[in-house]
């Protein structure tokens, strides 16, 4: 589980500078593809967030309790 968190937060942070680097070389009105790479971003980061609640739910994981 800590494996598959961990390659997702990258996978985010990846997206996430990709729109960066979108954002600023592409300065016309088509900004397509940095709209793109935010979309994967905000769904990686949605799946995540549900693969957490499901784990935690499931009993795959502890909290900071445990």
């Amino acid at each position: 589980m800590r494996l598959f968190v961990i390659l997702m937060f990258l996978a985010i942070v990846y997206n996430l500078g990709r729109a960066l680097l979108f954002i600023f070389h592409d300065q016309g009105p088509n900004r397509e593809k940095a709209v793109r790479a935010l979309t994967w971003r905000v769904a990686l980061s949605v799946a995540l967030l549900v693969a957490l609640m499901t784990a935690r739910y499931l009993g795959w994981t502890h909290g900071l309790a445990s």
